[in-house]
């Protein structure tokens, strides 16, 4: 019997260089495109340096198939115009984009942009979204909706969507607001990396970086070497984390563990605001076992951060081969 196929997502690691950031996130595109990768997964935010759904066109532009997971915050748009988005890449490349749905943004951009939503509130909205969304993008008719933060009344789109090129959607938020919203959805749920790595058994999604070397004292040496701690890098995530209500970052702000694990988890990167998530450090072997552990619980779907590196790529290429599920 042949084994699942892990999907796989990866994200560049922090780039705070607009003069870069295109750069490498074609280069991690086009690597994802030749190998298999499922797509690329595109943030959104104030100081994201270009849309995501710009980012997602060219990308699909100057790929073969690689369908990019978008992040889709409903304080930036309107359901109608994201499944106008969707719509449209289908009818141009007939190509299947994944989304990802989040809420979160820092507290003092959500105020810039007048909104004072609760963060259960958000959560309500985001739920709101994703249900016209699918409505949207699936009925052969118009459609009537009545809720707290969207109304549609006699609204439909044309063409209706293939049911083939239909988006599968994410949430990436830990509270449990966010994964009451995923279950009431049927969105795929994703979590951080556990630090035991056996929690969260009825995980479809997980996000981590992943950090491999042939041998085990190998790639911990070579990432210590790659992510070095820093006073000034650490000041500017506790800045941050003053200023986000997300749940998620203040639980790993919390740890505040920067030793690398025996069982290969790693925090470093993300207290030095070097990469959003924990990482998975080891040999391919090691990190290929693994992830058919996670498998066997029901893993399904990896964003996985990934520093823009053609010979770092190669090597993660390799760990996700040795599971045997990619």
């Amino acid at each position: 019997m042949t084994a699942p196929r892990l999907r796989v997502f990866p994200a560049i690691s922090r780039n705070r260089d607009p003069r870069t950031y295109v750069g490498e996130l074609m280069r991690v595109a086009r690597f994802a495109d030749q190998n298999r990768f499922e797509g690329i997964l595109l943030f959104e935010g104030n100081d994201v340096f270009v849309t995501p759904w710009a980012m997602a066109q060219h990308i699909i532009a100057e790929t073969a198939r690689s369908s990019p997971l978008i992040a889709v915050n409903p304080v930036y748009m309107h359901p109608f115009t994201a499944a106008k988005f969707v719509s449209s890449f289908a009818q141009l490349y007939g190509r299947k984009v994944y989304l990802n749905m989040i809420t979160g943004t820092a507290v003092s951009d959500l105020q810039g942009l007048g909104d004072d939503s609760s963060h259960a509130d958000r959560y309500v909205r985001l739920a709101e979204f994703v249900t016209l969304m699918r409505e949207l993008l699936s009925s052969p008719r118009p459609l009537n909706f009545q809720g707290h933060f969207y109304r549609a009344r006699h609204l439909q789109l044309r063409p209706r969507l293939p049911p083939e090129l239909m988006p599968e959607f994410l949430i990436a938020g830990q509270s449990e607001a966010a994964q009451r919203v995923a279950r009431e959805t049927g969105c795929i749920k994703m979590q951080m990396l556990p630090s035991d790595l056996d929690r969260g058994r009825d995980v479809a999604g997980m996000n981590f970086g992943i950090f491999a070397r042939e041998g085990r004292e190998e790639a911990r040496q070579a990432a210590r070497a790659r992510f070095r701690d820093n006073v000034d890098d650490r000041e500017l995530l506790a800045l941050t984390v003053e200023n986000t209500d997300s749940v998620w970052k203040r639980h790993l702000y919390a740890g505040q563990n920067a030793e690398l694990a025996d069982n290969g988890y790693w925090l470093l990167p993300f207290l030095t605001f070097q990469a959003d998530c924990p990482y998975l450090v080891g040999s391919y072997t090691e990190i290929g076992t693994k992830l058919r552990e996670f498998a066997a619980r029901g893993l399904t779907t990896i964003m996985l951060d990934m520093v823009a590196d053609e010979t770092e790529m190669q090597h993660v290429r390799k760990a996700l081969a040795a599971s045997g599920m990619f």
